[in-house]
């Protein structure tokens, strides 16, 4: 067994595990985010895909071993503690680019990866950022159309709450700032 810790959608788990145990697994089967799909299990598909230290990864093909120490995003944890969804789920909703939805889950994970390189993507960008990620569906069309329209409400995105709004705000020059330990 070895002893590993990560943070998954904000929460810090420790944990032993099988030196061989699969993130896709070990997130999943031991900590309950089974919004993380396991589809083919040979990194062909991309249904498993999450962040990992903010960069998508295909989780059946890392060693939970592998994240230890590191922070995990997993689909489940895009949403805000309210429950409002991620620009990228909302997009997906909203644009019917769910199909079956069994790829979904990777395919916002790699748009959300790809919005944080390239806020602008061009289709064909969009369509090279998610290549990794198959759609049984074939539906790619209505895909390409949800991750256009999350880079625009992401782009023009205003703050809703005076929290957000102070957060959004540049610092002030010789403005005290208070600093959290």
């Amino acid at each position: 067994m070895t002893k590993i810790s990560m943070t998954v959608d904000g929460v810090r788990y420790d944990d032993d595990v099988e030196p061989r145990t699969l993130l896709v697994h070990h997130l999943r089967e031991r900590l309950g985010k089974i919004g993380t799909v396991v589809g083919c299990d040979t990194s062909n598909c991309g249904s498993c895909t999450v962040l990992l230290a903010g960069k998508s990864v295909k989780s059946c093909t890392v060693l939970a071993a592998q994240a230890d120490g590191m922070d995990v995003t997993t689909v489940e944890g895009l949403s805000t503690p309210g429950g409002a969804l991620h620009p990228v789920q909302q997009s997906f909703h909203e644009t019917h680019a769910l199909q079956c939805g069994f790829c979904t889950p990777g395919m916002i994970m790699a748009a959300v990866d790809l919005l944080n390189e390239n806020p602008d993507p061009s289709d064909e960008e969009i369509r090279e950022g998610l290549e990794g990620n198959l759609c049984r569906c074939t539906g790619y069309q209505n895909i390409v159309r949800a991750v256009q329209h999350a880079a625009s409400t992401m782009r023009t995105d205003v703050p809703t709450t005076p929290e957000t709004a102070q957060q959004s705000q540049p610092a002030q020059p010789g403005a005290s700032q208070e600093v959290t330990t």
